[in-house]
């Protein structure tokens, strides 16, 4: 899909995401509804939400143009988007919407569009159903070829029982592990509460009520996650979580309060998936942002990298071509084949809890011995028809670096590396940069922010 002119309203391939009451409507969500009605064949449907507001509104709409093409609508209630497309293949259904504007804020939701394996449309998908979108020719149903809409509450049961059969239980809860947990009053709030008791974890629960009303931006980065650093830390926690409010993404702390981000939670996943395999060809997958401290882990074990653009469609694709042992997004998104090709935090919680049970290590020893890197990103405001103009550029100007244009802009050196590139979720490029020190990110950040600013004319 490509984005909309409207630039509150995102049409990209993570889905149609948009402003409730000024460019996400009622009506437009109807008229997507039957688009994705008509895209399924009339089929049958799982749909699920998170917690926001705005989310029964949506539900409403999005159920009225589902239901006018005949779909038969399983509505799995508010869950986490993993659990959704779990579901999507457990009840063998044709495809799926999660309505989830995930990390951003309150005001924004969104509907996010699978297909039967519980995977994203891919790139070519969605642009089948923007035509059917814009052309407007939709299937409609008379009375009697209406169907209904059935109901599940054992989404999240089926979920954490899955995730269970991959990690050794006993060992876990031998460890009694105390948690903190922050799901920023999200759709991760039970299925997190539920796993983690299920290991035997005594929880500690910050922003976990889920109303929807955020206590912080959603994004579960170093600047949000403030509250849960001090909670961490004060309340002799030995591991903080954090996820986003669909539940897809993770962010770790250690107990001494200190932040470890999104992408060491991959990291350390995948470090430790590795070390219990027996020794294969499969290869890691992870996307062309993705910190090199997972580049190397795999690395270390043997294994062959593979990046993709960004994107966990593209992820989940090439994990499925290659049969990945494990892979990801650096964003917090940690992916294991063995529950499906989605990006799950209670997946990325269950196997670092395990990992360090097995370590005998507190989580910042853990952290500490992988390889060290300082990742800083940024964003400056930029529609996408003009980001791919300041790419070429950029491009033609790059000098003395490996060039990647797969997914806008990535420059590899020894020591470092940028990577620029529109933004599915937002009208932004994004400029994600990497070194050995912070300085020398900071430095590949100042210089790539001021090009693009020049190159946008600003």
């Amino acid at each position: 899909m490509s984005e909309s002119k409207t630039s509150d309203l995102m049409i990209s391939i993570s889905g149609v995401r948009g402003i409730v009451g000024r460019s996400l409507t009622p009506e437009l969500l109807v008229r997507l509804g039957e688009a994705f009605g008509t895209y399924m064949q009339s089929g049958r449907v799982v749909v699920g939400r998170d917690t926001r507001v705005s989310g029964e509104m949506v539900k409403c709409a999005v159920f009225s143009g589902l239901l006018s093409t005949g779909c038969e609508i399983i509505d799995v209630g508010v869950v986490a988007t993993p659990t959704a497309t779990l579901m999507i293949e457990q009840l063998k259904a044709n495809g799926g919407v999660v309505i989830s504007a995930s990390h951003n804020p309150v005001e924004w939701n969104a509907l996010k569009f699978f297909r039967s394996d519980g995977v994203y449309l891919n790139a070519d998908e969605g642009r089948d159903l923007l035509n059917i979108y814009y052309s407007g020719d939709f299937v409609r149903k008379p009375w009697d070829a209406l169907k209904t809409i059935e109901t599940t509450s054992d989404a999240e049961a089926h979920h954490v029982e899955k995730v269970l059969t991959i990690l050794d239980v006993p060992l876990i809860k031998s460890k009694k592990f105390r948690v903190a947990l922050d799901c920023c009053n999200g759709a991760g709030v039970g299925i997190s509460l539920r796993l983690l008791r299920a290991l035997g974890c005594r929880v500690d629960p910050i922003h976990c009520v889920p109303d929807g009303l955020f206590p912080h931006t959603p994004e579960p980065n170093f600047i949000n996650l403030q509250d849960l650093c001090r909670f961490t830390r004060e309340s002799g926690s030995d591991i903080g979580f954090a996820t986003d409010p669909d539940a897809d993404r993770i962010a770790v702390v250690d107990e001494n309060g200190e932040f470890l981000g999104e992408e060491l939670s991959l990291a350390l996943s995948a470090q430790y998936v590795l070390s219990r395999a027996e020794p294969s060809s499969r290869p890691v997958v992870i996307n062309m942002s993705t910190s090199r401290v997972s580049e190397d882990v795999a690395r270390a074990a043997g294994r062959e990298v593979i990046r993709t653009a960004v994107g966990e469609v593209n992820v989940a694709e090439k994990m499925e071509e290659v049969n990945a042992i494990i892979g990801g997004e650096g964003n917090g998104g940690v992916m294991d084949p063995r529950i499906h090709y989605a990006r799950d935090s209670i997946v990325g919680m269950g196997l670092i809890l395990e990992s360090l049970a097995r370590s005998g290590q507190k989580c910042s020893e853990a952290a500490h011995a992988l390889p060290q890197y300082a990742m800083l990103k940024t964003k400056i405001e930029c529609p996408s028809a003009k980001s791919r103009e300041v790419i070429r550029a950029l491009k033609a100007n790059a000098q003395n670096a490996r060039a990647n244009i797969e997914d806008g802009l990535r420059l590899d050196w020894d020591d470092r590396w940028v990577h620029l590139r529109a933004s599915n979720t937002e009208p932004v490029m994004r400029i994600i940069a990497e070194a050995r020190t912070a300085d020398a990110s900071q430095a590949l950040v100042d210089e790539y922010t001021t090009l693009v600013k020049k190159a946008l004319g600003m």
